[in-house]
């Protein structure tokens, strides 16, 4: 009895290490950072006057991000201009 539990915890840690290094590539590795394109209080994170998601106080703030599909940024337009992968 013993043994059995023990070789299926072992099993089961095996099964898990070869997951995580054949996990596909997370959502947030095909997203990219996009400063500029945040409509108010929706943005991901910060950079500026205020600490993190939510806290944006202006829409299309050039110093707050949302996270968008790779690629995708720089073709965003809003009514203040395209997206940027850099902070204004």
């Amino acid at each position: 009895m013993k043994n059995s539990i023990i070789t299926l915890a072992i099993a089961g840690s095996i099964a898990s290490a070869l997951a995580s290094i054949a996990a596909p590539a997370s959502a947030a590795d095909s997203k990219e950072k996009c400063y500029g394109v945040a409509l108010k209080g929706q943005n991901d994170c910060a950079a500026g006057k205020h600490d993190c998601a939510g806290k944006s106080t202006m829409n299309y703030d050039r110093m707050s991000f949302k996270l968008v599909p790779a690629g995708s940024c720089i073709s965003m337009k809003t009514p203040k201009g395209h997206g940027s992968l850099t902070p204004a």
